[in-house]
């Protein structure tokens, strides 16, 4: 894990300490579209310990937040039948945005600007660390996935798809 740099505070850290959850900082180079594969590199880990967080939308367009495996892919299908809704998408990147409070990119589950549903893959907690964005791009914190319930208030769904 990188610790030259230090990152100023995010909503996300502000959350973070806000409910005195322990974290770790991680800094890497963030590289467009280079997602969790560049991150679980940098950070010498596997891509299946770096949680992707996605802004998801139902069939009301009410937002919704779904954190998955960086090496697997939401099936949106399974994850509508399993919260009980007709049908579920990800959101446009500027609807993502407005709903968060975070770039496209940078999208951390914690201090959203609104309040959404949160579900969480429920293999990702049988993991010893995650690590997950931390409010900004090429910025991720590691902790324990236990916190996502927790702390989080997180529903634990069954919806991986390998890539």
């Amino acid at each position: 894990m990188t610790k030259k740099k230090t990152v100023s505070e995010t909503p996300a850290t502000a959350w973070l300490k806000a409910k005195k959850v322990p974290y770790e900082e991680g800094i890497y180079e963030y590289v467009e579209h280079g997602g969790t594969s560049q991150a679980a590199q940098c950070f010498g880990v596997d891509e299946h310990n770096v949680v992707k967080t996605l802004i998801m939308q139902d069939e009301h367009e009410k937002p919704l937040v779904v954190l998955m495996h960086g090496d697997y892919e939401v099936s949106t299908k399974n994850l509508a039948r399993e919260i009980g809704k007709k049908h579920i998408q990800p959101c446009k990147p500027e609807v993502a945005q407005r709903n968060s409070g975070y770039q496209v990119g940078g999208t951390s589950p914690f201090g959203t600007k609104k309040n959404m549903p949160i579900y969480v893959e429920e293999s990702i907690l049988s993991l010893p660390f995650i690590y997950i964005n931390g409010g900004r791009r090429g910025f991720n914190v590691k902790l324990d996935p236990k916190i996502l319930v927790d702390a989080l208030g997180a529903t634990s769904v069954n919806c991986a798809n390998p890539k």
